[in-house]
């Protein structure tokens, strides 16, 4: 008997071994696993960090600003000038003043481009003036046009033109008045309505029902004016 028992622990003692290898492959393959996955993860969050700072941006100190020279200062100074007169609408003397920069300052390459071409389009505001009528009738006549068309300011500028030459006319007042309401100037409108208003009471009917005075129409002033005559 103890002959056979000997025999059969001999017999089991592989299997037993077998178990024990096969069990430690499993203990190490996970120990492998657990590896990759703690490791992977900061592997990757550090090329991560190195490509963002990759792709920020190196900031330059900025090179000192240069000084204009005293011909830049000089013709800069003329150019206000000259754009001043523009502005104010006077054509013809921001024409003489250009055309004063560019004989002076022609070397001072982005102020004399700029007076280039301001002078142009001063020399050609002043041939258009050279073409409009000159009595104010046909002025107004000229304005009611531009306004019908829809070209406001150039209606605007007809009618300050007739009223120049007539400054009582109640007519051209009230197509002033309707030309700035279209514009969206209301307080510049209702000050033309009055005048015209002032010259000719009756123009009330008209401006009760005028489309081009619209805009004027929530405002209480408009309704003091139209609709409440004075005594």
């Amino acid at each position: 008997m103890a002959k056979r028992t000997s025999t059969a622990s001999r017999k089991k003692t592989p299997k037993i071994a077998k178990s024990m290898a096969a069990h430690s492959a499993i203990k190490a393959k996970a120990s492998v696993t657990r590896a990759k996955k703690t490791v992977v993860p900061a592997v990757k969050k550090t090329q991560k960090l190195a490509a963002v700072r990759a792709q920020r941006p190196i900031t330059a100190t900025p090179p000192p600003r240069r000084q204009p020279t005293v011909d830049e200062s000089a013709a800069l100074m003329a150019f206000e000038r000259a754009h001043r007169e523009f502005t104010h609408g006077r054509f013809g003397e921001a024409r003489n003043q250009f055309r004063a920069l560019l004989d002076k300052y022609s070397l001072v390459s982005e102020v004399a481009a700029r007076g280039r071409t301001y002078l142009a389009i001063a020399e050609a505001r002043l041939r258009t003036e050279n073409m409009l009528p000159r009595d104010a009738d046909s002025l107004y006549d000229r304005g009611v046009i531009e306004l019908n068309r829809g070209e406001y300011v150039a209606a605007q500028e007809m009618f300050e033109r007739a009223l120049k030459r007539e400054p009582e006319a109640a007519h051209i007042h009230y197509g002033l008045a309707a030309t700035r309401a279209r514009l969206g100037s209301v307080d510049l409108a209702l000050q033309s309505l009055q005048r015209a208003l002032d010259l000719q009471p009756n123009l009330r009917v008209r401006a009760q029902h005028d489309q081009d005075l619209t805009s004027l129409r929530n405002d209480p002033d408009f309704d003091k004016l139209v609709f409440q005559p004075r005594l």
